[in-house]
């Protein structure tokens, strides 16, 4: 730095210059104070908001999931009505149930034969 060569002078105006830079001086620190308070509360509010976002998007996507799994579901339990309903209709066909009688519990009509034919194969 140079040296100063002129001398300074305590005059009254000099003090009050010297009042006023000091006073110029806290007011930018107050200015930045405040600025970087501000941008401190914008930024936490923004990583805030993109964290609730996220966190929407991931609920979004389970509860999608979920409800892909339960429409299947509901479309498995469709096609078992009608199976099921097909199954009621034929139980009421009274022929239906003298077939399922005879192939599955060997009943016969009147002068039948029933044959059992063993499904394995024989041993000679």
């Amino acid at each position: 730095m140079k040296e100063r060569t002129v001398t300074r002078l305590d005059s009254n105006y000099m003090q009050q210059y010297d009042v006023y830079l000091e006073r110029q001086k806290r007011k930018k620190q107050r200015l930045i104070r405040r600025l970087v308070l501000f941008s401190m509360i914008v930024v936490i509010t923004i990583g805030a908001m993109t964290a609730y976002h996220v966190k929407q998007r991931v609920l979004q996507s389970e509860k999608e999931e979920q409800y892909q799994q339960l429409e299947e579901e509901l479309a498995s339990l469709q096609h078992q009505e009608t199976n099921l309903k097909e199954e009621i209709e034929l139980l009421n066909n009274e022929e239906y149930i003298l077939e399922i009688a005879r192939t599955n519990y060997f009943l016969s009509k009147e002068g039948e034969l029933i044959f059992k034919i063993p499904e394995e194969d024989p041993l000679y």
